[in-house]
């Protein structure tokens, strides 16, 4: 796992070094740039596997006919590496970086389906004087670009673009209007008109100095369920799984694991446990709040690591957390109003300092084995799209004046505000977090008039492609490439990086991908038991009381935080004049929106977070706020 910036066009030396420090952090291992004509390339490395130094990046080929900056792990590298032997590949390291640039000079952009992995990475083919980006399938790894008049720039953070002065700073306000109600950006745009996202498993190519092209080289199966009985399918869902640890495990350093005492990352870590004598050291949270489900959650991962002999690291989880936000803001890059991104950090530095430089993650498992609540709930989609409007409009009035401050009325108040909607806006509201009309009513009017189409526009595509499926499937596409991506992974990516620790995800292995989509829709969710096929696979390894107990978010009272430790930070960041200077907002509705909350009228404590993390990310990303000064240290910089 690395770091990779780069630029066609204007880009000076100093200023390819200062792109490269600003993500310094992602490699704590080796610096270095490297230039061709035309061209300039940087790497930021965290090593893993072939830890000497014939694996640092820039990597030429022995020709110099083309040069790979690489961000991420091919699992599949040695069995590539012998197929490009055979075709009379010559290699210099014992790396997967070198294999995946041989496979494209090879076999060009069908190499890419050859990779297994999470990766994304640059080629510059000198001869062609083209520079091809690609991002792997699922979208594990970021990859982030700027097209314009003085050139074509790539990063793997926003941050990096940032430092150049000619990618402006211009907002996309379509983007922060999005990122309030979902509370993540869904999509290719970010916070930054000028800065856009690589889309999973696509490849970009770029000559004299434009994008020349744009293709999918993967993309998801359409839903084609299989035959196979329950037994049969949670019987293949465990050996796929089986077989991802056996291939994700492959490093030259520590691996340790997340367990956040839920089944997905539960399950993974029995797994590995069953393939190692020593104890497998595992992170979870710790929060002070006996009542809590986080505390549920906790004394289920104590009890785990007692009975398969895990060692584990707890991380306190407290209001303090919060108190790092604007830096927090700084190393996300995008806006994702989730505080279990600040948890995510916390659990890194704890494993660096073990002296673990590997994480792995349950991230997916919900997402492909319908875990959410909202899997449930869309169940009864088909009795909502015969309901007659007199009745639906009954239905509406009832749940308007419900209270908010029980969890359960929340589920059933979001679940029910948008029963007299269109079937393709129901699946999206699944993923509200607050309502877009009173989002867009808290911007100024130059700017709300113009965003009444914008909810859905990134999904318009994907909406279009599964609008034969079942709505299960739909959400679960919606799911996939989005909130997974721009959400899950997006934090995941960010946090861990920031302390110089690399996380994998066997969920998202294709094997485990294949089985998992090919589950008949009747089986995902089976006898109100969601997940059902990933527990009845689970019931090997785990007690039955944690498999199936209730799901429970890796969250922290948030509610709390906002109305007492929070509280100050809210009225300074989110006062009057601060709003107003900013000139997004209208600063009355905001106040309003913040003191009823504050007398509990509305539980608006999501978009308060979020508002607070948008105007934070503003004074970092647009104002130029000053948050982390260690990455311009003495660190050296090699030319390659």
């Amino acid at each position: 796992m690395c770091g990779i910036v780069g630029g066609v066009g204007q880009i000076s030396q100093e200023q390819i070094d200062e792109m490269l420090l600003s993500i310094s952090h992602r490699g704590p291992d080796f610096l270095a740039t490297s230039e061709g004509d035309g061209v300039r390339l940087g790497h930021a490395r965290l090593s893993i596997i072939d830890l000497s130094s014939a694996s640092n990046q820039p990597l030429w080929d022995p020709h110099r006919r083309a040069c790979i900056v690489f961000n991420g792990e091919i699992y599949n590298y040695k069995k590539l590496r012998a197929l490009l032997v055979e075709r009379g590949c010559q290699f210099r390291s014992a790396g997967d970086a070198e294999v995946l640039l041989n496979a494209y000079l090879e076999y060009g952009p069908e190499g890419l389906s050859m990779a297994e992995g999470m990766f994304s990475f640059a080629i510059w083919l000198a001869e062609r004087e083209e520079l091809i980006l690609a991002r792997d399938p699922f979208g594990v790894k970021p990859l982030y670009y700027c097209e314009n008049e003085f050139g074509f720039y790539f990063a793997s953070e926003i941050k990096a673009l940032a430092t150049l002065d000619c990618v402006s700073s211009d907002l996309d306000i379509a983007a922060i209007y999005r990122t309030l109600i979902y509370m993540w950006s869904p999509g290719e745009s970010t916070l930054l008109a000028a800065v856009k996202k690589v889309s999973p498993g696509t490849y970009i190519k770029v000559k004299n100095r434009k994008i020349i092209d744009i293709q999918k080289f993967w993309r998801w199966d359409h839903y084609k369920p299989s035959q196979k009985t329950f037994a049969q399918c949670a019987s293949a869902v465990d050996n796929a799984l089986n077989a991802a640890i056996e291939s994700q495990l492959v490093s030259d350093v520590p691996v340790g694991a997340f367990l956040s005492g839920g089944l997905d990352s539960s399950l993974l870590a029995a797994l590995i446990q069953t393939r190692s004598s020593s104890p497998l050291h595992c992170f979870t949270i710790a929060v002070d709040n006996s009542d809590s489900d986080a505390a549920m959650d906790l004394s289920f991962a104590r009890r785990l690591s007692e009975l398969l002999g895990f060692e584990l690291s707890e991380v306190d989880a407290s209001p303090k957390m919060a108190s790092r936000l604007l830096e927090t803001m700084y190393y996300l890059d995008e806006v994702n109003a989730d505080p279990a991104a600040i948890m995510v950090r916390d659990i890194c530095a704890s494993a660096r300092k073990e002296g673990i430089k590997v994480l792995i993650s349950g991230a997916g498992g919900d997402d492909l084995f319908t875990g959410y609540r909202r899997h449930f709930a869309v169940r009864f989609e088909s009795i909502f799209r015969i309901m007659p409007a007199p009745l639906s409009r009954l239905v509406l009035w009832s749940v308007s004046g419900l209270p908010t401050k029980l969890p359960l009325v929340r589920r059933i108040k979001k679940v029910l505000s948008y029963i007299d909607v269109s079937g393709e806006q129901r699946v999206l509201s699944y993923f509200y977090w607050a309502d877009p009309e009173a989002i867009r009513e808290l911007f100024l009017p130059v700017y709300s008039d113009r965003l009444k189409d914008e909810v859905a526009a990134p999904f318009v595509d994907a909406l279009s492609r599964t609008a034969d499926l079942p709505e299960i499937e739909r959400m679960l596409c919606i799911e996939r490439e989005f909130f997974l991506v721009d959400h899950n992974f997006n934090y995941v990516d960010k946090m861990s990086m920031a302390e110089g620790i690399e996380v994998r995800v066997p969920y998202l292995d294709f094997g485990v991908v294949q089985q998992a989509t090919a589950i008949h829709q009747k089986l995902k969710q089976r006898f109100l038991v969601g997940k059902a096929v990933l527990k009845k696979a689970a019931e090997k390894y785990l007690p039955s009381d944690l498999i199936y107990r209730k799901k429970v978010g890796f969250g922290v009272p948030l509610r709390d935080w906002i109305l007492g430790d929070l509280s100050a930070l809210v009225a300074t960041v989110l006062s009057p004049g601060q709003v107003e200077n900013r000139g997004l907002f209208n600063a009355d509705a905001v106040s309003s929106m913040i003191e009823e909350n504050k007398e509990g009228i509305h539980d608006y404590s999501y978009t308060i977070f979020a508002l607070l993390c948008v105007e934070l990310w503003c004074q970092v990303f647009v104002d130029g706020v000053v948050v982390e000064q260690n990455y311009k240290s003495e660190r050296a910089i090699a030319r390659l």
